[in-house]
């Protein structure tokens, strides 16, 4: 009978934070395919001059920096692909993921954009800006051969929102 490999027990130490760490020495992975794809053929198409304008209007100058439209529409996309049905959680799987990272746009050394934020946006923007927005990247994604099937429909029921029920 063959004798098990010995192995001493390794114990998790606290980690202590550098001070500096240059850009260059960040640990950064391959990408997902998908959205590196993706990537490449909005900004071939360019996705976020057009968003960009179509958006300008719903913004005034001066104040902070908000959040880029081409970045607040790939959080969406990422919710739509991900399954993710809050705010919550596809700016928190946004901050989470270095691939997402990639294909917003954002470095590790930068923020990602937060819900609060993502939700002013929303309520800013018309559903004109958003149905814009869907017909184009259905239209780009169809001239581009990565749509399958004959007919895009979108289904959805309406409900009023009950605050009290239990």
């Amino acid at each position: 009978m063959k004798r098990p490999i010995s192995m001493a027990l390794g114990k998790r130490k606290p980690k202590h934070d550098e001070l500096f760490i240059a850009t260059a020495n960040l640990v950064t992975g391959p990408g997902h395919p998908f959205y590196t794809k993706l990537n490449e053929v909005l900004a071939e198409a360019g996705f976020d001059d057009f968003v960009e304008r179509l958006c300008a209007e719903y913004y005034k100058e001066g104040g902070r920096p908000g959040i880029p439209p081409g970045v607040y529409f790939r959080m969406l996309f990422i919710g739509y692909f991900e399954g993710l049905d809050s705010q919550r959680g596809i700016a928190w799987r946004c901050a989470d993921s270095l691939a997402l990272r990639t294909f917003m746009g954002i470095a590790l050394t930068e923020d990602t954009p937060v819900h609060a934020s993502m939700t002013i946006i929303r309520q800013r923007l018309p559903e004109s800006v958003f149905d814009k927005v869907f017909v184009f990247v259905l239209s780009l994604l169809q001239d581009q051969g990565l749509l399958r099937g004959k007919a895009v429909a979108i289904d959805a029921t309406k409900t009023a929102a009950t605050a009290a029920k239990k």
